[in-house]
């Protein structure tokens, strides 16, 4: 069971990092003069962006450990 709160946990603080990091983007643009579409989809880019990137770190770790 504590194999599985570890995998919950990891998996919440990667969400919430990849939020965190749409929310900035969508930020970021918005001060440059972005329209609201144009934030909506530099915030999506960052979302899946962060999102690849963990399942590739994930993927690299459980090769080398496994």
């Amino acid at each position: 069971m504590p194999k599985v709160t570890v995998v919950l946990i990891t998996a919440a603080l990667v969400i919430a990092i990849a939020v965190l990091a749409t929310a900035g983007a969508a930020t970021l643009a918005r001060l440059d003069g972005a329209g609201y579409p144009i934030a909506l989809k530099q915030a999506a880019v960052t979302f899946a962006a962060v999102i690849t990137l963990a399942a590739a770190v994930t993927a690299a770790i459980a090769q080398a450990c496994g």
